[in-house]
């Protein structure tokens, strides 16, 4: 289970170039960067797994982070989801700073703007597919059709219109990652983080799905992190960061 790191987390970013953006890339945009991790690290049981590590992403950028596995890409999407601490470095999306984030806040910060696609799915399945997908709706408040028409539309752009009613029990490993990925998008979020989407969908639905993931990101404005090893899958994304011991680069 991670551990949230005790140290406070230090307030300013360096002023070097992030990963992806050149002098003239900062220079020929006013938009603000939505989401800014400056120097992130984090260590478990003395081993080092993330170090300095850098990154900005403005409005509609959709980046695939590929790596090794065991290098820490998890981990960095555990970080900005604020699933876990760092033991240094900074994390602010949307101007809000994360140091400056109690366990509540951070709760409300995944619940208003971040859409989540986990591996293992996280599908509850004590709720139908079509409650599964309107949840995030329904914690921030919506109900009734309000909540069930996003949904049902979110489950017709993955192919699973017709399985509204049915309980997650019922359906294979493929369209139970196509619930997670259609719930991830429902309520809008400010940022998704997608982690090995399509591991369990063939081609065709893994297209379909990271099409959707893509034209969703863009068309909201929003912003996108991908982890993935399937060089099709990275090849939807705006650019391709790779992770090593090193940091980011790309």
């Amino acid at each position: 289970m991670l551990r949230p790191a005790q140290d406070r987390l230090p307030s300013r970013m360096h002023d070097r170039p992030h990963v992806g953006e050149s002098e003239t890339d900062l220079r020929s945009t006013t938009d603000p960067p939505m989401l800014e991790i400056a120097n992130l690290s984090r260590q478990f049981n003395g081993r080092r797994v993330l170090q300095d590590l850098s990154l900005r992403l403005r409005p509609g950028e959709y980046v695939a982070v590929v790596g090794e596995s065991g290098v820490g890409k998890s981990t960095l999407l555990n970080l900005i989801a604020g699933l876990d601490r760092p033991d240094g470095g900074r994390l602010a999306l949307d101007g809000a700073d994360y140091a400056d984030l109690d366990e509540d806040a951070l709760t409300r910060l995944r619940r208003d703007k971040l859409g989540f696609v986990f591996q293992a799915f996280h599908v509850l399945p004590h709720l139908t597919v079509l409650q599964n997908v309107a949840l995030p709706l329904w914690l921030k408040g919506f109900s009734g059709a309000a909540a069930d028409g996003p949904a049902q539309q979110l489950l017709e752009a993955v192919g699973l219109g017709g399985r509204a009613g049915s309980w997650p029990r019922e359906l294979s490993g493929g369209e139970l990652q196509r619930v997670a990925i259609a719930r991830a998008l429902v309520h809008g979020p400010r940022l998704v983080l997608a982690d090995e989407p399509t591991g369990n969908l063939d081609p065709a639905n893994a297209a379909m799905v990271l099409a959707l993931l893509a034209a969703r990101i863009r068309g909201a404005g929003a912003i996108g992190i991908l982890v993935t090893h399937s060089p099709a899958g990275a090849k939807t994304a705006d650019r391709v960061l790779h992770l090593t011991a090193a940091g980011l680069c790309g």
